[in-house]
């Protein structure tokens, strides 16, 4: 499979990740908003959050259709996945309550499987960070 292509596929799969779990949240908002002011790490910031959250994938899904920033997409992608893992894994180790503020099918898989998705969505991340760095350094080809 060719470097392109790879990263084509890896782009279309995050694209389709975000833009459908921030559509999910939005089309759901009021217990998207209930959830996360539940949730004890973060409902101070759940106000700014309820809208920064959606808005931010759609960004980021915006980011990765774009081969001129593609690779901002996968940084960001890389970034907020991680930090939606550490999350989850602290709100299992620390906490006794946790609600599930995620979209649509997602709120039906158990917090390990949760996770597990979350992990395989980062390492599909690292490695478009990866294979679109390699193709930004290569030098352009001729067409002479």
């Amino acid at each position: 499979m060719s470097r392109k292509l790879l990263l084509e596929i890896l782009s279309a799969l995050l694209v389709f990740l975000f833009i459908y779990t921030s559509i999910s949240k939005l089309l759901d908002y009021d217990t998207f908003r209930r959830q996360l002011g539940q949730s004890p790490f973060i409902t101070l910031y759940a106000p700014v959050i309820v809208w920064a959250l959606p808005v931010g994938e759609l960004i980021i899904a915006g980011f990765l259709l774009f081969a001129r920033t593609r690779l901002t997409g996968f940084y960001l992608s890389f970034f907020l996945l991680s930090l939606f893992t550490f999350y989850l894994v602290a709100m299992l180790r620390l906490s006794y309550f946790i609600p599930c503020s995620c979209g649509g099918v997602l709120q039906h898989l158990s917090w390990n499987a949760h996770i597990v998705f979350n992990i395989i969505f980062v390492i599909f991340s690292t490695i478009g960070v990866l294979l679109q760095d390699k193709q930004e350094q290569t030098p352009a080809q001729s067409t002479l």
